[in-house]
């Protein structure tokens, strides 16, 4: 087997997450600077391992304050711990163009199994000559498991925030050894 590696294209994937927020609503979020690869079987272009890197720091869910608060200690506490880590360990079919890409997720220090249900979306090139590949994936994690325990209780009896967070990410690759260079 060719092993062939692709760069994630932080132009053109979304790393983003949602949580309930008192009960009722969802709040969406997002991160903005993020590094990663994608390995894929030449011949037939299987995932073969994936693994990222996400600062936490650049956590964005259109509120300022609610953003300064994700990135204290009561959560990410992005000053002692800068990033988000993924790393695949085995990557198993599940239909066509489907797989669950089973790796370690470390957030705050720890570290936890998690399976991303992804969804390859193809391989083609862009107007400029750059290969490219696109995959769609997505998890639920328990925020308390890594050690995001902070809540709130509302007068309702609810909580200000779930433990559940659903992650999704629309993930475009480039092949650095193929890229051709615009005119």
């Amino acid at each position: 087997m060719t092993v062939e590696s692709w760069e994630i294209d932080p132009a053109h994937t979304e790393v983003g997450f949602t949580a309930r927020h008192m009960v009722v609503a969802k709040v969406r979020g997002q991160f903005s600077r993020f590094s990663g690869r994608v390995s894929l079987n030449k011949t037939d272009d299987t995932p073969v391992s994936a693994e990222v890197k996400i600062e936490t720091a650049s956590i964005d869910t259109n509120m300022k304050d609610r953003d300064n608060h994700l990135r204290s200690p009561d959560f990410f506490d992005a000053d002692n711990h800068p990033a988000i880590t993924f790393r695949s360990k085995k990557v198993e079919s599940a239909g066509k163009n489907r797989y669950k890409v089973v790796g370690d997720l470390t957030i705050r220090g720890t570290t936890r199994e998690v399976t991303l249900d992804t969804e390859y979306l193809g391989h083609t090139k862009d107007p400029f000559g750059t290969e490219r590949v696109a995959f769609s994936a997505s998890t639920s994690i328990d925020r308390k498991d890594f050690g995001l325990v902070w809540n709130k209780i509302t007068e309702t009896g609810g909580v200000l925030v779930s433990d559940r967070i659903d992650i999704h990410l629309e993930v475009t690759g480039f092949n650095p050894s193929a890229q051709v260079q615009a005119a």
